[in-house]
């Protein structure tokens, strides 16, 4: 291998391994609205010896008032959402898909709710991944029909966090 591949081939790996990920996850709700901020980082700039890439950085519920008219709750998740982009900059939005709903009522209610993250993801310039609760899952869990405690105790674990989520 000549000299100048090498050189490419390892600066770009030592790029890549230098290069922090902020991940910002959306759980769409026309009334609670869940989101989470990870950092994906390579162990050794956590300066210690780790097991994990993850970081957890911030989590939380937007509120929204079920007695306002959906067009009101929607813009309300649409400023709280970009507030949320502003504050954390991150690099990439995941939302999950809508895979279940009630009544076709609550899934076109909350496929409204979804756009609404969506276009605020787009407005903001994110590239945007849509995951099934089924393949969030799987990919925490291993398997694809876990109960929420069980993904709970998984995303503290990944993440080494000493309080519980909820």
């Amino acid at each position: 291998m000549s000299s100048a591949r090498w050189w490419r081939r390892y600066f770009l790996r030592r790029q890549e391994k230098n290069k922090s990920r902020i991940i910002l996850g959306i759980d769409p709700g026309s009334i609670v609205c869940g989101y989470g901020i990870i950092k994906r980082v390579h162990p050794e700039q956590l300066g210690i010896n780790s097991n994990t890439d993850t970081v957890y950085v911030a989590s939380g519920r937007i509120m929204l008032p079920s007695k306002q008219p959906l067009d009101v709750r929607l813009k309300e998740l649409y400023a709280n959402l970009a507030d949320i982009i502003r504050e954390y900059s991150p690099h990439e939005v995941a939302i999950e898909k809508v895979f279940f709903a009630k009544s076709i009522k609550a899934a076109l209610v909350l496929g409204q709710a979804r756009g609404a993250a969506l276009v605020v993801a787009a407005s903001s310039g994110l590239p945007v991944y849509e995951y099934s609760a089924l393949e969030v899952k799987k990919a925490v869990v291993g398997y694809g029909r876990a109960e929420k405690h069980q993904v709970q105790s998984m995303v503290s674990k990944i993440l080494n966090l000493k309080t519980k989520l909820s």
